[in-house]
C-alpha cells in the first residue's frame, strides 16, 4: 500500500534545520553509500540532496565548518610551538607555526582555497 504525506495549513513546504540536513548528507555522502537509498529513506529527492551538498561545500548558507581536530606536533617541521595544520579536500597539507604573520597564514589559505 502506498504511502501519502498530508501537508495542511498556510505551509505547504516542509523545512528541515541544519541538523537534520547534516544527518542526512553525512548518511547520503558517506562511503559505500547509496544517495537514491538514503534519499527514499529520508523521502527527500536525490536533487535536493546534491544541492545541499553544493550549498555546505561552498558556504553558500554562511561559513561551511568542517572537524578540527587538535594534535601534537613536537619535533615536527614547524618546531614544538604551537601550529596549524590544515588538510584539503585534494589530500594537500599546509603546516603554519604559531609565530607565522597573520596575513601570510591568511594569503596561503586563500591561495590553496
Amino acid at each position: 500500500m502506498a504511502q501519502a504525506i498530508l501537508l495542511t495549513g498556510h505551509e505547504r513546504r516542509r523545512r528541515w534545520s541544519p541538523d537534520q540536513r547534516l544527518e542526512i548528507l553525512e548518511a547520503a555522502f558517506a562511503p559505500g553509500a547509496n544517495v537514491s537509498e538514503v534519499a527514499r529513506r529520508f523521502d527527500v529527492s536525490t536533487g535536493l540532496l546534491y544541492t545541499w551538498r553544493r550549498q555546505a561545500l561552498t558556504g553558500k548558507d554562511g561559513p561551511a565548518f568542517v572537524p578540527a581536530t587538535v594534535m601534537d606536533f613536537s619535533g615536527s617541521a614547524v618546531g614544538g610551538s604551537a601550529a596549524v595544520c590544515v588538510e584539503f579536500a585534494d589530500g594537500t597539507k599546509v603546516k603554519i607555526a604559531s609565530f607565522a604573520p597573520h596575513d601570510l597564514a591568511a594569503a596561503v589559505m586563500r591561495a590553496l582555497k
